[in-house]
């Protein structure tokens, strides 16, 4: 369901997400745009030059362990008019993530291996992508656990409510 009124989650998104797609010196036209929220999913939209960038995102609902400083933790699910990505998901961490032992993102009893770049973690496979968003859109929540730089196991739990209405929206925004 759409609401009209956007919690704070929006706007660490909208800084989030322009941090992501815009270069440092893009102009205020580039910087994307809040489009809806649905429960507690935002859904984004960013021009470029020729093509057009359109993203459902949240915030982890829950981070451990609690005695740790883990930043801003957001998931996202991008896709671009031109067709380059397709509901392509992404973990984006307040810090560096370890590339061994691999992120692993869990919905249900489904699991999926990750692979870290800095503090963002991707699904190899075009084929897993879509596997994962299919569950994502079944399930209730979703689990991620990595490991920082520092050697500190972390783990997530992302709320599902509301990711396949903003993937709708995310769809028709960049079709």
């Amino acid at each position: 369901m759409f609401s009209s009124q956007f919690s704070v989650r929006p706007v660490l998104a909208v800084a989030l997400a322009a941090s992501v797609f815009a270069p440092a010196a893009a102009s205020a036209q580039e910087q994307p745009r809040t489009v809806a929220t649905y429960n507690d999913w935002s859904v984004f939209v960013r021009e470029t030059g020729d093509d057009k960038i359109c993203f459902a995102a949240t915030e982890a609902s829950d981070k451990s362990p609690k005695s740790v400083n883990h930043g801003d933790i957001f998931f996202l699910i991008a896709s671009w008019k031109s067709g380059a990505a397709k509901e392509q998901p992404s973990l984006m961490t307040g810090y560096s993530i370890n590339a061994k032992p691999e992120p692993v993102l869990r919905v249900g009893s489904d699991k999926w291996d990750m692979y870290a770049s800095e503090n963002e973690a991707f699904i190899e496979s075009g084929e897993e992508e879509q596997r994962l968003v299919r569950a994502m859109k079944r399930g209730a929540d979703m689990r991620v656990s990595a490991v920082s730089k520092r050697g500190t196991a972390t783990s997530y739990i992302i709320s599902l409510r509301g990711v396949t209405a903003a993937l709708d929206r995310v769809s028709r925004e960049c079709q």
